[in-house]
C-alpha cells in the first residue's frame, strides 16, 4: 500500500480535492459526516445520492491511503 502521511487538517474536514466547496448540498453532506464521526460509526448514508460513504475516523484508522478516492480521505493528496 502506499505510504502518506495524515493530512495536517482536522478529520471534519475534507480536502477541497475530493469535496470542493461547490460542491451541491456540501453543508448537508458534511452535517451527516459530522453526525456519523460523534456517534462512533463508520460509514453514513449521503444524504444527496444515496450512497454509502466512509468517515475520516474510520479511514485513518485502518492506517493507510487505499488510493480509492474517497471523499473522506484523511491522508495527504
Amino acid at each position: 500500500m502506499p505510504n502518506k502521511k495524515l493530512a495536517d487538517r482536522p478529520l471534519n474536514l475534507p480536502s477541497e480535492k475530493r469535496m470542493p466547496l461547490s460542491t451541491p448540498q456540501r453543508e448537508a453532506r458534511l452535517a451527516a459526516h459530522d453526525a456519523a464521526m460523534a456517534d462512533n460509526h463508520d460509514d453514513y448514508i449521503d444524504p444527496v445520492n444515496n450512497m454509502f460513504v466512509m468517515t475520516a475516523k474510520s479511514l485513518a484508522d485502518k492506517g493507510f491511503c487505499c488510493d480509492s478516492g474517497c471523499r473522506h480521505c484523511p491522508y495527504e493528496d
